[in-house]
């Protein structure tokens, strides 16, 4: 039996565990609360700014087609252009048309595609067409319900049934943006469709002619067959080919295979000379972001574009809270500040370059739908270059000096939300 003394040391004890974990759980509450409010704020003044818009205008030199190998290759760096291009794939087509996208807006540049493609639809042409549910939240349900037979559509969800919500994939988004006509021709890059996109956005994307479309045309399948009903199915079969010159890399969240963020590692591992990145949300994991440092070490000059103001705010915090850790290593910082940089590009040593959907952030290296192509070319390397020389052309490079005399209330911001580091 336990004496009065014992039974009280074990009653102590136990209340203090008690005062813990309520202590515990106050502070958690408070920093989750910290968290939340500094994001609403910096939401707040974001949409401020938003209604003080002006007139945007960047440079956009237009490049020539590109031969490499059996294909053919089209940098497309504005998106009027871009559009027009796809607009007039989608009307010589004559047996197929896939196209994916992540947003669609219901304006003058999203009715314009649903009327070529449903067009084209009603002369027998057979029209996929998938979307992501979340990406297009905001868009109204009447257009989004418009896309009616002959057209067949997709409304990409992985959360289809209430069990899925305990399934991590099921919160992998359709991030790809696709475009496939006649197996032959196909677009792939940063664009989404809509008018901002048009004119707004600096972005880039690219147009590929030749027996490598057919690797992009069976990916889309790949895709639709995995989430269409059962009688909808593709049964259309692609020929693909071994390309050395040209491969598409894709993250498939159902199998749980993400070899996106392999891809940008194994270039940066090999590199020798120089690193030319362009991404709309820089958000590296810890390997991805050695893999960058290493690089500086072995003397690599590694430069980072980057848009200075994002069109999402606290992605654009919580990328700032690298700044420090990448400028001390030696990688630079480029800041483009003529409109909102949506592209996902990198270019290495003249030799390699990959455009695609992928961003260098968690969400999109190991969680979302991707896709990338990789080209081995110099021809189209040395665009790539120039394209990056152009994008950082009186765009401010920032310098650890300046980074470190920020006002405090910045480095406060930052801190806060750096734990959401893991969400992005």
């Amino acid at each position: 039996m336990l004496n009065m003394r014992e039974r009280t040391e074990i009653l102590c004890k136990r209340v203090s565990r008690i005062s813990l974990l309520r202590l515990a759980g106050r502070v958690l509450l408070g920093l989750v609360t910290l968290q939340i409010l500094t994001a609403g704020v910096l939401l707040f003044i974001a949409a401020v700014g938003k209604r003080r818009k002006h007139e945007v205008s960047f440079p956009h030199d237009r490049f020539k087609e590109v031969e490499v190998g059996e294909n053919f290759l089209q940098l497309y760096t504005y998106g009027r252009d871009l559009y027009n291009a796809m607009l007039e794939a989608i009307d010589a087509a004559q047996e197929r048309i896939y196209i994916e996208t992540y947003i669609w807006k219901d304006d003058i540049v999203g009715q314009e595609f649903q009327t070529h493609l449903a067009r084209k639809a009603a002369e027998g042409v057979a029209v996929y067409v998938v979307f992501d549910r979340f990406g297009n939240l905001v868009v109204p349900r009447a257009f989004k319900s418009s896309f009616v037979p002959p057209i067949h559509m997709l409304e990409y969800s992985a959360i289809r049934r209430p069990w899925h919500l305990l399934d991590p994939r099921g919160y992998a988004l359709d991030h790809r943006k696709l475009l496939i006509v006649d197996d032959t021709l196909s677009f792939i890059g940063g664009y989404n469709i809509g008018s901002t996109y048009a004119t707004e956005w600096r972005d880039t994307h690219l147009g590929l002619r030749g027996p490598a479309a057919a690797d992009l045309a069976q990916s889309f399948v790949a895709f639709w067959n995995n989430f269409c009903p059962a009688n909808e199915r593709i049964t259309h079969r692609h020929l693909l080919r071994v390309d050395p010159y040209i491969s598409v890399s894709q993250n498939e969240a159902m199998r749980m295979s993400f070899p996106m963020r392999g891809l940008h590692i194994a270039a940066i591992d090999k590199a020798e000379q120089f690193i030319f990145l362009t991404t709309a949300y820089f958000v590296p994991d810890q390997m991805l972001l050695e893999a960058l440092k290493a690089a500086v070490r072995r003397g690599v000059d590694v430069r980072v574009l980057l848009p200075w103001n994002s069109n999402h705010v606290v992605a654009n915090w919580i990328t700032h809270s690298y700044f420090t850790d990448c400028m001390q290593a030696g990688i630079r910082i480029f800041g483009y500040q003529y409109a909102m940089l949506h592209a996902k590009t990198c270019t290495v040593d003249g030799e390699w370059s990959t455009v695609g959907t992928c961003n260098l952030d968690r969400l999109s290296l190991v969680g979302n739908y991707e896709i990338n192509v990789a080209i081995y070319s110099e021809e189209f390397a040395g665009q790539m270059s120039a394209l990056f020389a152009e994008d950082t052309t009186q765009m401010f490079e920032l310098t650890i000096q300046q980074w470190k005399s920020r006002p405090w209330y910045y480095k406060v911001s930052e801190r806060i939300l750096t734990p959401l580091r893991l969400m992005m």
